[in-house]
């Protein structure tokens, strides 16, 4: 297994291994696991034994959060059948072990809750006579996808007011149910240009009634399904992830002038939450240097940075981003207040991160052929350091 070649720093002595609490997880040090989309599911249902050795391995080190990969409120979330749902009794049964498994290391798991919108395959969702959605009604993320939805014979739908207030019920269901599967919490994915992105997001939010227009309606669908979450289940188990600069799925970015201004009335609003009783466990913000999820590491970087949160939130701040290729910026960015760090594709390639990254040890380089796979084979079979060292000893006697 080939290391990879990032500059290495011994983090014992940083911030990023001092305590910090999570809603009511008590976490040993502050490297968190990044949902990881891994479609290793069938028909919206994990893997369970698989998923259990998956995120057991990854928890190996106590007091570890971990985020799980995406996972669908509903049916009309959805449309990428290997990944999981939380929306059926099925599911929530396969969850229990994944989750058994991360507790039984003695750390803590937090479920993402996902909703595609116009990222979702309209076929699939035809198979099953569900709508296409989206912010917008005839509004398509580009032309294949716009084709792909006529082809289908299931245009876009932009979701009506009722039709919402659904959604925000299918969230609060699938909150309700990650608790039974035996989460500690729940991440709203309101990132990464899904449907709740794509309400804030003016490329794909051209609606004309209260959840269109100016930033405070974008804003309107993600707060109400933070206030839903927070009052069903409690804000300390509530946290959300947001991608200010993020292009993926057709997101303006920064090429919007008011990008700033709309994360900045958002992250207010949770704050002037906060500040009512109401505090979230946190926010989770992708930094600018993955714009797009698809993208190799190094590859469409902006100039900017998320430290305006601090002006704003005065609560916990997870931040991902590609933190293995700049441990100086680690070092740094987890100096302040109440800050975490994500780890997302080398969480993936080096289940044992955390002791690697207190010792300054090099982490496994991933491959990235082996993401989407529906095995083992890059899931479940990457070294610790240890097991790396034995082998490579193992293959130069072979060599010799």
């Amino acid at each position: 297994m080939p290391f990879r070649d990032d500059k290495t720093i011994a983090f014992k002595d940083t911030d990023l291994f001092k305590s910090i609490n999570v809603g009511s997880a008590e976490l040993k040090q502050r490297i968190v696991m990044a949902p990881l989309t891994r479609l290793r599911s069938t028909n919206y249902v994990p893997n369970t034994e698989l998923s259990a050795k998956y995120y057991g391995q990854r928890a190996q080190r106590e007091g570890t959060l971990i985020i799980t990969e995406g996972t669908f409120i509903s049916a009309e979330a959805a449309g990428y059948k290997p990944a999981p749902g939380i929306f059926t009794k099925e599911q929530i049964e396969a969850w229990k072990p994944i989750h058994k498994a991360i507790h039984d290391q003695k750390s803590f798991v937090f479920q993402q809750l996902w909703n595609l919108g116009w990222q979702s395959w309209p076929a699939a969702l035809a198979e099953d006579g569900l709508q296409y959605i989206g912010a917008t009604t005839d509004v398509y993320m580009d032309e294949d996808s716009k084709k792909a939805a006529l082809d289908a014979k299931n245009p876009i739908h932009g979701l009506t007011i009722p039709e919402i207030k659904e959604h925000v019920a299918n969230y609060v269901k699938a909150a309700k149910n990650a608790l039974e599967a035996g989460a500690d919490g729940v991440e709203i994915h309101s990132a990464n240009g899904y449907l709740l992105n794509q309400f804030l997001d003016p490329n794909s939010n051209k609606r004309t009634d209260e959840y269109g227009g100016s930033i405070e309606n974008r804003a309107k669908f993600t707060l109400e399904v933070v206030d839903a979450l927070v009052e069903a289940i409690g804000n300390e188990k509530v946290g959300i992830r947001l991608s200010p600069y993020g292009w993926f799925g057709n997101m303006t970015g920064k090429n919007d002038p008011e990008f700033i201004a709309l994360y900045a009335y958002v992250i207010a609003q949770l704050e002037k939450r906060a500040q009512q009783g109401k505090r979230l466990a946190y926010i989770h913000l992708v930094e600018p240097r993955v714009t797009s999820p698809a993208d190799a590491e190094g590859v469409n970087e902006v100039e900017g940075s998320n430290n305006f949160i601090y002006d704003i939130w005065k609560g916990n701040v997870i931040r991902a981003g590609n933190y293995a290729s700049y441990p100086d910026n680690a070092k740094t960015d987890v100096s302040k207040p109440n800050t975490l760090l994500a780890y997302g594709r080398t969480f993936i390639s080096t289940p044992d991160i955390v002791d690697r990254l207190e010792k300054g040890l090099p982490l496994n380089a991933y491959d990235r052929n082996t993401f989407y796979n529906p095995d083992a084979k890059g899931y479940t079979d990457y070294p610790t350091y240890e097991e790396a060292i034995k082998a490579e000893k193992v293959e130069d006697l072979k060599l010799n």
